[in-house]
C-alpha cells in the first residue's frame, strides 16, 4: 500500500494548481496526483482545437512536468472508492494509497438532458475534456456541412465561431432573448450577437430546442415553436454538472445540486478532506447565494486557498466567494464581464447605478489597430461599491475585466476608482484623459451627486 501526507484526485486545472501550491507551502509533505488520462486539456482551449488549432495535442496544460518539478508524485489511474475512516483511497486496479489529507478536484461533466428525445442519435455530441472523445468528435464532425449548437453561454459561441470559421454552416440557438445573457446585460449582449452574425453565424434566440429529429443519425433538430432545422450534427453545450459521485458514495455531503458543500478554506464536512474546482459548491461574492459557477480562473483559486490551508489555517488565506469573471474573443474583438448584471440585480432587489463609455483603446485613435472600447460599470448605488462591470473591445479587453474583477473583490468604492492611479500608453491602452473604465465612473458619480 502506498503512503501519502497528500492526495490529490484530480488532474485539471484545480487539482495540478492545489499540488503545486500545497508542495510550495508544505515543502517537506509528500503529494500524490491520481488523473484519469495522460494528456490533460486546456479547458478554456477547448473550442478552437475545432478551427484556430489544428490538433488537441495543442490544446495539452503540461501537467506532468510541472507535478515533476516540485517532485509530486503523479500516477494515471482512476480512485473508485474512499474510505473516509481509515483514510484510504482504492484505486480501479486494487491498489490502495493511504493518505492525511484529501483534495477532491473530479471537476465536472457535460449535461445530456434526459428529457431531450433523440440525444442518444449519431452525431449528437457534448463537450467533455477528453481528448479522446474530441478527436473522434472533430473526425466525425469534419466533411459535414450544418452543425447545430444548442446553448448560447461562452462555450457555445466560441464553438459556434470556430466550426463557421472552419467552413460548416452554423446555427446557434437559444432558449433565452439575448446569447450569453447570464454573463451580459442586453444592449452589451446584442452588440456582440451583430459581431456574431457579421461572421456568417446563424443565430435563433427566444426558442429552445424540443427534440434531435433522426433514424440511426441526425437529421434535424425541432425547436419549441416547431421550427425544423435541418443538421448533419448537434452539439449540445447546456452546461455542466458536477461530477461528484465518488464523494456521495463515500459519504462525503453532497448538496441537493451535486456540489460538495465547502466552507471558505475549502473544507468539506468530513475533517482532512477538502474539495475545489467544478465539483465544489460556489456562492457568489455579491448576492452570497449558491451558484453553479464554473470557472478555470475560480478553480485555481479555490485551489491556491486549499493548498495553502491543509495543515495549518491561515485565517486570512479563504475563497469569499466566485466574482464569475469570463472573457473571450471572436475575431479582432474581445468581451468580458465580471461581478453581476444590472439585471442580476434587479432580480436581487440591489439598486444599482449604472455607467456607459465608449472610447477607444488606444490613443490617438487614428493608430493601427484601435479598437473601440465600451465599458459598463455597476455600482450599489447606497454604498458606492462597484459590483459588475462589461468591457467590449479589442484584446485588452480582457485584462480590462481582470481589473474590474480585483475592485470588486477588493470592494473598491466608485471614488476609489475615479482616484486610481493609471499607466498609459498610446499603443497599449486608451488615453489617461479618456480611459473608459474612468470615463463610466465619472457618469456614475455624477448621477449618485444628482440623487
Amino acid at each position: 500500500m502506498k503512503s501519502t501526507d497528500v492526495l490529490v484526485i484530480g488532474g485539471s486545472a484545480a487539482g495540478m494548481v492545489a499540488a503545486v501550491t500545497g508542495k510550495n507551502f508544505w515543502n517537506e509533505k509528500s503529494f500524490i496526483l491520481v488523473k484519469k488520462q495522460k494528456n490533460v486539456m486546456v479547458p478554456c482551449g477547448i473550442p478552437y482545437i475545432f478551427g484556430t488549432l489544428d490538433s488537441s495535442q495543442l490544446n495539452i496544460m503540461p501537467v506532468d512536468n510541472m507535478l515533476a518539478k516540485a517532485g509530486i508524485e503523479s500516477l494515471m489511474n482512476e480512485v473508485v472508492s474512499i474510505d473516509k475512516e481509515a483514510k484510504i483511497a482504492t484505486l480501479d486496479d486494487g491498489e490502495q494509497i493511504k493518505y492525511d489529507k484529501l483534495v477532491i478536484a473530479t471537476g465536472s461533466k457535460p449535461i445530456k438532458p434526459k428529457w431531450l428525445k433523440g440525444n442518444d442519435l449519431d452525431n449528437v455530441f457534448v463537450i467533455p475534456k477528453n481528448t479522446i472523445y474530441l478527436d473522434q468528435m472533430k473526425e466525425k464532425i469534419h466533411g459535414l456541412k450544418k452543425v447545430v449548437v444548442i446553448g448560447a453561454g461562452f462555450i457555445g459561441v466560441e464553438f459556434s465561431d470556430e466550426l463557421k470559421k472552419h467552413g460548416h454552416e452554423v446555427f446557434l440557438v437559444e432558449k433565452e432573448k439575448e446569447i450569453l445573457s447570464a454573463a451580459f446585460d442586453e444592449e452589451i449582449a446584442s452588440r456582440i450577437s451583430e459581431i456574431l452574425k457579421s461572421r456568417g453565424v446563424n443565430i435563433i434566440t427566444g426558442n429552445g430546442i424540443s427534440e434531435v429529429v433522426g433514424t440511426t443519425k441526425v437529421e434535424g433538430v425541432r425547436l419549441e415553436d416547431g421550427e425544423f432545422i435541418e443538421a448533419d450534427a448537434v452539439i449540445l453545450s447546456m452546461g455542466y454538472k458536477p461530477n461528484s459521485e465518488l464523494s456521495g458514495k463515500s459519504g462525503i455531503y453532497v448538496d441537493e445540486s451535486g456540489f460538495i458543500a465547502v466552507d471558505e478554506y475549502m473544507r468539506t464536512h468530513e475533517k482532512d478532506v477538502f474539495a475545489i474546482g467544478d465539483c465544489a459548491q460556489k456562492r457568489d461574492f455579491i448576492t452570497r447565494k449558491r451558484v453553479p459557477t464554473m470557472l478555470a480562473s475560480t478553480a485555481c483559486a479555490e485551489a491556491r486557498v486549499a493548498g495553502m490551508n491543509l495543515f495549518n489555517i491561515h485565517v486570512v488565506k479563504t475563497f469569499s466567494g466566485t466574482i464569475g469573471i469570463y472573457s473571450t474573443a471572436i475575431g479582432e474583438y474581445a468581451f468580458g464581464t465580471a461581478g453581476i448584471t444590472e439585471k442580476r440585480a434587479a432580480e436581487e432587489d440591489i439598486s444599482v447605478t449604472t455607467g456607459f463609455f465608449e472610447g477607444v483603446d488606444h490613443h490617438p485613435g487614428n493608430l493601427p489597430k484601435t479598437h473601440k472600447q465600451m465599458v459598463k460599470l455597476i455600482v450599489a448605488t447606497y454604498s458606492g461599491v462597484i459590483i459588475g462591470g462589461e468591457v467590449i473591445g479589442g484584446i485588452s479587453a480582457g485584462e480590462l475585466t481582470n481589473v474590474i474583477g480585483i475592485a470588486i473583490q477588493n470592494r473598491m468604492s466608485i471614488n476609489s476608482l475615479l482616484i486610481s492611479q493609471i499607466g498609459t500608453h498610446p499603443c497599449l491602452t486608451a488615453s489617461p484623459a479618456a480611459y473608459p473604465l474612468i470615463k463610466a465612473a465619472e457618469i456614475i458619480a455624477s448621477k449618485l451627486r444628482n440623487l
